[in-house]
């Protein structure tokens, strides 16, 4: 069946209060996507975000972002005030993020729910179940969050060595004396799992599914990797044996070093991959469907020696590939899952894609910038999803206009498009994506909106300025509505009821 949808950031959401949220503002956006015929509605990572930001490096491969906890709702609940989020500083800019005062504030006022939701004996059977359901990673979660605050932040791997090892009786005095905090946190995902459910299940009634994103490596300052070394190749001491990075190319002479900790998978085949069932498991709460950033790790990996500098002396491995993902539907059923697989496509890498069944991803934008490229329309098959760009590109009216002329032209050329302005040809390069034979076409909103370069949400391989920017209040007008509406209706990617 064909279909499309929108790539829209939870964060970039116009919500009041410095970041979005799970707020009324959100709602308004699947209204947004019924009202334009859209079936899907794609965002980024929803994990707590540590250093840089990046949904990408999350503390936590099973927990919310408490950022996205809408303080509308808490307001509604009797747990705080509209004087006290008004009177609190969450940045000047709407359009941006401002993560720095988001981080000295947001947590205040969180805190001061939390308080009155103790006071007023709130802790119900509701927020009882929820601490039920989710104990098997909500419990180390609180505690390493805890510990991790009280430490002023230090990674795990820098904690002494009874609380870095776990030792019963370090985790269970911590676990005494940060009682309070810990309780804190377990109302915090409480709070965002209750919000989310209910936005999720409204979209789902309004016929839009969630596409959710789930990176392929945690971070080594992450509460799986305190929690559960023996999932990772670490020694003794519980430091990493090899790292994760990309090896040289004409890129990069020396290589990517990305440091995440890589999986021991022939322990993790010995436990029928139990800790990637209950991470899947644990996403499929949150998402209709699962976009599985760098696919191409199941295939292959690329291990680096910890403590290297560089990348150049690193190895490439064998993945898991399809004995992972039989574990997966063995246990979990059907797997709804979009395979990033971007990149360097070896013969290998297509074979696990063909063999997972799992939908691949085509981008334009990699497409008009060389001839017969792998990701122009001639080359798309039906199982795929085609985009404009991703969150990692310029949004296509920047593209457009930065690439060199003979680009331009090519790509002119394949669309049949004569038009010079480049908001015009940025809707019929839309337009190619909506044609293509894909059953899938996400857009991101940015590219609706004809916006630059400001309006990027990543640039790969830069620390600064990225999962900032957020669109302006009231902007999506019925017009576009209706444009992106027809579209979807001449090209037959109306979703069914």
């Amino acid at each position: 069946m064909r279909e499309s949808g929108i790539l829209f950031p939870i964060f970039s959401i116009p919500s009041r209060f410095g970041i979005g949220t799970f707020s009324k503002e959100a709602y308004d956006f699947v209204d947004f996507l019924y009202g334009a015929a859209q079936g899907y509605w794609q965002i980024l990572p929803v994990g707590p975000t540590g250093y840089g930001n990046s949904p990408y490096q999350p503390f936590s491969a099973f927990a919310g972002n408490p950022y996205f906890i809408s303080l509308e709702d808490l307001i509604e609940e009797g747990l705080l005030t509209w004087d006290e989020c008004c009177n609190t500083d969450f940045g000047n800019d709407e359009t941006r993020v401002d993560y720095g005062t988001m981080y000295e504030n947001r947590d205040t006022l969180l805190k001061k729910a939390y308080e009155r939701f103790k006071e007023a004996g709130k802790e119900d059977k509701e927020y009882k179940a929820f601490i039920k359901r989710e104990e098997d990673w909500l419990k180390d979660y609180a505690l390493f969050t805890a510990i991790k605050k009280d430490l002023g932040g230090a990674p795990w791997y820098e904690w002494k060595d009874d609380l870095k090892k776990r030792t019963a009786t370090a985790l269970n005095a911590a676990g005494k004396r940060l009682k309070d905090e810990i309780d804190f946190v377990y109302f915090k995902q409480y709070e965002f799992d209750k919000q989310w459910r209910k936005l999720k299940k409204y979209a789902n009634d309004k016929n839009v599914k969630i596409i959710g994103d789930l990176p392929f490596y945690v971070s080594l300052d992450s509460a799986d990797c305190w929690a559960h070394p023996e999932v990772f190749l670490m020694d003794k001491d519980l430091n990493p044996k090899v790292v994760a990075g990309c090896a040289p190319d004409a890129f990069s002479r020396t290589g990517q070093l990305w440091g995440n900790p890589i999986y021991d998978w022939k322990k993790l085949a010995g436990s029928g991959y139990d800790w990637w069932v209950k991470r899947i498991k644990r996403n499929y709460e949150f998402y209709d469907v699962i976009r599985i950033d760098h696919f191409h790790g199941f295939c292959e990996y690329y291990a680096v020696p910890y403590g290297d500098e560089t990348a150049e002396h690193g190895k490439l491995n064998k993945g898991p590939g399809m004995d992972l993902f039989n574990a997966l539907k063995s246990q979990l059923g059907e797997l709804r899952i979009i395979a990033e697989d971007l990149g360097n496509n070896t013969p290998e890498n297509e074979k696990l894609l063909a063999e997972s069944g799992f939908p691949g991803m085509k981008v334009l934008q990699y497409g008009f910038t060389s001839w017969d490229s792998y990701y122009v329309n001639h080359r798309h098959v039906n199982n795929c999803v085609v985009y404009t760009g991703t969150h990692d590109n310029t949004p296509t009216r920047a593209w457009v206009e930065e690439i060199n002329d003979g680009e331009r032209d090519f790509c002119r050329r394949y669309i049949n498009s004569m038009n010079t302005d480049f908001g015009a040809l940025t809707w019929d390069i839309i337009r190619e994506a909506y044609r293509s034979v894909a059953d899938l076409c996400i857009i991101p909103l940015q590219d609706y909106l004809c916006f630059g370069r400001e309006a990027r949400i990543n640039t790969p391989g830069t620390s600064e300025g990225n999962w900032e920017w957020r669109l302006r209040p009231n902007y999506l007008s019925d017009e576009l509505k209706y444009s992106i509406r027809g579209l979807t209706e001449l090209y037959s990617r109306v979703p069914r009821e």
